[in-house]
């Protein structure tokens, strides 16, 4: 939901949805792309829309190279893309500079109108986020460039996940949001924060599957006792994302345990969101009349 979300290893029945992206990109047949819900809104100096075509996909692809592979990583892809199974079934949320054209921002978007598997359900058993009732909206891959880490850019991403959300009619937002770190003591502490701030739920009997399991921490858990310095705290909300804290502020919950994505040298947590419990505080965000950024 918040950060990235790792190409699995595992290969589909059939043709390989990794090679038939490719050759989509490449022109190879030449395959039209359109958006399963087309957005398009001006603020100021940005433009927050969903890819509309194969070049507007391209960029949004090229730009989580970018990001996961080449910064998060240190590596880089002969395509310079970072794809997965998922892509070709997903809108793209863009979030561009009007003023010189540049992709700034970029999200995925899969909503249960149009399927019924998920990026999140590689990491976690989940049958119970399945099961809730009404649309639901599976977030991830979010990704932001460098230059424009900052609030405007987040308030922006805010906007088209609440206009998408409305023009779906979701009720629920999901997904993996992403803290990078391994350090079992590390996770320990966000995992006490997560608990000690009532951000963790066990109602929807959400775990990870058994290749994700952080192996020791349930002993960790019990061994150490639920104690954080100031400057602990400090420290655990430097490691965790924007996104994140921004869903946190809104009133979702992180549900049970994370899951260890050795790929990525990080932890996901699966953080469920309801629409109609967000909190007043937050409200504003998913308002029809809501202040738009300035920038």
């Amino acid at each position: 939901m918040a950060n990235k979300e790792t190409v699995r290893r595992e290969r589909p029945a059939g043709k390989n949805p990794l090679k038939l992206m490719h050759r989509v990109l490449s022109g190879r047949p030449r395959k039209q792309y359109a958006p399963k819900i087309p957005l398009y809104l001006e603020r100021k100096n940005y433009i927050i829309k969903t890819a509309d075509n194969l070049q507007e996909l391209h960029s949004a692809l090229r730009l989580r190279h970018s990001v996961f592979i080449e910064e998060l990583l240190k590596k880089k892809k002969r395509s310079g893309l970072d794809t997965d199974q998922f892509d070709k079934r997903c809108d793209h949320l863009l979030i561009i500079d009007r003023r010189d054209g540049k992709l700034i921002g970029t999200y995925r978007l899969q909503s249960s109108l149009h399927t019924r598997r998920w990026y999140t359900a590689t990491e976690f058993h989940m049958k119970h986020i399945r099961k809730l009732p009404g649309n639901k909206l599976e977030l991830g891959r979010a990704c932001v460039h460098p230059d424009y880490r900052n609030g405007v850019t987040i308030a922006l991403l805010w906007e088209g996940i609440r206009a998408y959300t409305q023009a779906s009619g979701t009720r629920y937002l999901f997904g993996c949001s992403s803290i990078k770190t391994m350090n079992r003591d590390e996770i320990r502490q966000i995992y006490h924060y997560l608990q000690q701030q009532d951000h963790l739920t066990e109602e929807h009997k959400v775990r990870p599957k058994g290749r994700f399991r952080v192996q020791g921490l349930k002993r960790q858990l019990k061994k150490y006792p639920l104690h954080q310095s100031g400057t602990e705290l400090s420290e655990i909300l430097d490691m965790m994302p924007p996104l994140l804290r921004a869903y946190l502020k809104a009133g979702a919950k992180v549900c049970g345990n994370p899951a260890l994505d050795k790929n990525f040298r990080c932890i996901d947590f699966l953080t469920l969101l309801d629409v109609a419990e967000i909190g007043r505080r937050f409200a504003g965000k998913f308002d029809l009349h809501a202040s738009t950024p300035q920038g």
